[in-house]
């Protein structure tokens, strides 16, 4: 470019002057012929600097560049000086905010150093426009997420690399377009490696879908790429997760499962998960110690000691019932005699036999006999409640535990048989989690509100553990959580303060230490302010849609470092589709409109038509 062409594109390309430097806060002086609202140069139309558009200011050979946060009208008081017009008297003031710098043709955030007084500033090229709203290195994949949302012809392409080896926060009000946004990113991830081999054996996506969005016919990604649970605790035709015993194993969600108490349940619970590995669901093991126990209380001198424990055998061993189908009990054929505090029977004879003489008379008895009618079943909640009503009877024996201690533990963890049997599958039989794929729904719609907690928390401990074991990152991870207030809120008057503090603890130990390990995790949600705070901060890249509640906006404006006041003040009115992108992808934040997803793979989210709906069929055909 020769200086005649240099000449003309500083002076159309100039704005102001600095007058101001405040640290990063910069004002600029713009000139009296630059207040139109767009410019021309070469034939092309423009646009001129106005609140969010960027400027640089040229410091030597160095292009500081700055984000314009807001202006005002500034009239000089100059009284010695004649004035051509008012014109003359009213300067254009910015007030632009540093973001960063171009060295050697890159763009860099921060500030190494600050303009000075009477510096020009300049609006930007399309070159330094493109540095700027480049989000990957040189050579790096990226995925097209959706176009500038005041420039329609500029796309945002986000560098695989940095978007997906991090965590991601997606946030803003029902309608918003948040879940949107979700199923773009990874519709666009998914598309970008279709059929790479490599792809589908070193990375895994598990979605918890609490609305059953992204479990729908081709939401995201084919049928065919993708393994669907959608689970059911109302019904029995539901999927079933695979989960081996050992994932049950856990004495913190056991604990949590009984709403166990710190001193007394939890160390029972720990006696019962060491009782079922002594056994490991040896029927003909666990037949024989319920035999040998059956002895020992039926020679006891306790009447209300040893019908207790008569009662807990019976919780153990299936009815018992008559040719007629009547339950008919397992305690017909013995008696306790008062007068000599002991268990007896009457023989055919008719002679008193008293079990206390004769213990090996026991063994007649039909509750000795049906203790061979036992077996274990595929639920692993049933077998451990088993195994805990025989560790109960062990304590009370021994004078160890006392029922009324115990006893409500057991009853909390039968409350929750019938659905944890009908959401898990722990036979042998019981298959691979991922299947064929590296891609999993579960949908958590029709479950209800305890087990909705329960199984993220479980499958999150349970895969996380998985990759803690090998060390080293080998594997991917990734964990999409929409709706995550569900799971991740501080707020919770419906679990104990032990439940709470677990479920948090898994999941931030997630958010802090899982890249170590290539797990990451992906949140969506309408309350950021329901959301930990210490979840929320650890998030490396956000999308932040439209925020009404004040709670919700200072919590995304204290806890992420990347947003400036722009960003901030603009997240009430942004329109739907619309959000701020921030955080380590984007050099700077920046108003994107989300692109459009291809029919067939949208989540299935879309706000009823209540119009038609209200018409009916007859009024809108009409």
């Amino acid at each position: 470019m020769n200086n005649k062409h240099i000449g003309i594109h500083n002076s159309v390309f100039r704005v102001g002057v600095v007058y101001s430097v405040n640290g990063r806060e910069v004002k600029i002086r713009v000139d009296h012929n630059k207040n139109s609202s767009h410019l021309i140069y070469k034939g092309t139309l423009i646009k001129n600097v106005s609140v969010g558009s960027y400027v640089k200011i040229l410091k030597g050979y160095t292009p500081i560049i700055g984000k314009v946060e807001s202006e005002y009208i500034d009239e000089s008081k100059q009284e010695d000086k004649v004035l051509i017009s008012a014109e003359d008297s009213i300067n254009r003031i910015l007030i632009v905010k540093l973001i960063g710098f171009i060295d050697n043709q890159i763009f860099r955030r921060g500030v190494n150093e600050l303009p000075l007084i009477d510096n020009e500033c300049h609006l930007l090229t399309n070159e330094e426009f493109n540095l700027i709203h480049t989000f990957a290195g040189s050579g790096k994949e990226t995925i097209e997420v959706g176009h500038l949302a005041n420039d329609s012809l500029v796309p945002v392409n986000l560098g695989i690399g940095k978007l997906f080896s991090s965590h991601i926060g997606i946030f803003g009000n029902t309608g918003s377009g948040k879940s949107y946004t979700l199923a773009k990113i990874y519709r666009q991830l998914f598309t970008h490696y279709s059929g790479n081999s490599a792809f589908k054996e070193n990375a895994q996506f598990l979605f918890f879908d609490f609305n059953g969005e992204y479990s729908s016919h081709n939401s995201i990604i084919s049928d065919s790429d993708k393994k669907v649970y959608k689970l059911n605790t109302r019904k029995d035709n539901g999927d079933k997760i695979p989960l081996a015993d050992d994932d049950f194993l856990d004495i913190n969600l056991l604990s949590i499962f009984s709403n166990a108490t710190e001193k007394t349940q939890r160390p029972f619970i720990a006696r019962s998960i060491d009782l079922y590995k002594k056994i490991d669901k040896d029927e003909n093991k666990f037949r024989n110690f319920l035999k040998k126990q059956i002895k020992d209380i039926l020679i006891m001198s306790d009447k209300v000691k040893s019908e207790l424990l008569l009662d807990y055998v019976a919780e153990i061993l299936p009815p018992k019932y008559d040719d007629d189908g009547v339950d008919i009990g397992l305690k017909t054929d013995f008696h306790y005699h008062n007068n000599s505090s002991c268990y007896f029977f009457y023989d055919s004879n008719n002679q008193f036999i008293n079990l206390q003489d004769h213990p090996d008379q026991i063994e007649t008895r039909s509750i000795y006999m049906h203790v061979d009618q036992f077996g274990f079943t595929e639920s692993f909640i049933h077998n451990f409640i088993c195994i805990m009503y025989m560790r109960m009877i062990y304590d009370v024996l021994a004078n160890r535990a006392l029922n009324e201690h115990i006893a409500p533990a057991i009853h909390k963890l039968r409350q929750s048989e019938s659905d944890i049997s009908r959401i898990f599958n722990s036979s042998k039989d019981m298959g691979d989690f991922w299947g064929d794929s590296n891609v999993v729904i579960i949908d958590l719609s029709d479950v209800n509100t305890d087990t909705k907690k329960r199984i993220p928390l479980l499958l999150t401990n349970k895969l996380y553990n998985e990759h803690k074991k090998v060390g080293k990152a080998q594997k991917y991870l990734n964990l999409i959580v929409d709706e995550a207030h569900n799971i991740l809120s501080y707020q919770s008057t419906r679990e104990s303060e032990e439940w709470k503090d677990y479920r948090l603890e898994v999941f931030e130990e997630i958010i802090k230490e899982g890249r170590k390990f290539g797990v990451f995790m992906t949140i969506a949600s309408q309350r950021p302010s329901d959301i930990s705070s210490t979840i929320i901060s650890q998030l490396h890249n956000y999308f932040i849609h439209r925020l009404v509640n004040e709670k919700d906006i200072q919590q995304v404006n204290n806890t992420i470092s990347y947003l400036d006041k722009v960003s901030v003040e603009s997240l009430p009115i942004l329109s739907t589709g619309v959000c701020v992108i921030a955080g380590q992808l984007a050099e700077m934040p920046l108003v994107v409109q989300i692109g459009k997803i291809e029919a067939g793979f949208r989540p299935a989210n879309e706000t009823i038509d209540i119009e038609n709906i209200w018409k009916g069929k007859e009024a809108a055909s009409i």
